[in-house]
């Protein structure tokens, strides 16, 4: 019986939250508690990798944290960006989180409307005279600068901040008693190995989101009890709330 859910997040600050309606409805109680957390890069760190962010007219921001660390950077470095600079993000919230830096104005943002690169891309095209930096983390892989080579984009991608570990304290390792842990990223599954070295999956169920993370459980030997998304449930919370009520027949 599942009644206590890790999810390695933060806890949404609006009440709307679907994960609220899914603790309603099957009476669960769900932790929101990341297992990773996000560190910037020193001035130093990012000078070494000789990027030089006005020789760019565009910046491609793929989350808040990138949009963050790249006008910290930029504040650090005494660099003063330029007002014509255009910005194309991941998504319309992401794009206006861009507000808490610069004035925002719509004829030098762009926004996708699904996450995902892919669909940033008919934008990029649009102008592709730019050249585009790419801030990241140090946990990434290939998919955005294959993407941006096959459009044949001028693109940079460069380090701006680290994704690491965030350790448990002795209290949480004691108290882990959970019914099924949620996870979103590789770097997540890695955390969970590195303070449980000695972990014991037992009747404890694990949920990702991304065949990333997916494959990062099956290679840790973990086992996989649900998987998002699917052409079904195309969100963690739809698969979650449907993987609960049906585990909840049985």
């Amino acid at each position: 019986m599942i009644k206590k859910i890790l999810v390695s997040q933060p806890k949404p600050s609006s009440e709307k939250s679907p994960y609220f309606d899914i603790a309603e409805k099957c009476g669960v109680e769900l932790v929101f508690r990341p297992f990773i957390k996000v560190e910037e890069l020193t001035s130093k760190e990012f000078r070494q990798q000789k990027v030089n962010i006005l020789d760019y007219t565009a910046i491609v921001f793929t989350s808040r944290h990138a949009i963050d660390h790249f006008f910290m950077l930029a504040k650090e470095l005494r660099v003063a960006i330029p007002e014509d600079m255009k910005y194309f993000c991941v998504t319309e919230t992401v794009s206006h989180y861009i507000q808490k830096y610069v004035q925002y104005r719509k004829r030098k943002v762009f926004f996708g409307s699904t996450g995902k690169i892919d669909d940033l891309l008919p934008h990029m095209v649009k102008h592709k005279n730019e050249r585009y930096l790419v801030p990241m983390s140090d946990v990434h892989n290939d998919t955005v600068k294959n993407l941006l080579d096959s459009k044949k984009l001028n693109h940079t991608e460069c380090v701006m901040y680290r994704t690491v570990s965030n350790d448990f304290t002795p209290e949480e390792v004691k108290d882990f008693d959970y019914d099924m842990l949620v996870f979103f990223s590789p770097a997540g599954v890695n955390s969970l190995i590195k303070n449980f070295p000695n972990f014991n999956q037992g009747e404890l169920a694990i949920a990702t989101f991304g065949p990333s993370t997916a494959k990062a459980v099956k290679d840790a030997g973990l086992r996989l009890d649900l998987e998002a998304p699917s052409e079904k449930y195309p969100s963690m919370t739809g698969a979650l709330l449907h993987y609960l009520l049906e585990h909840d027949k049985d």
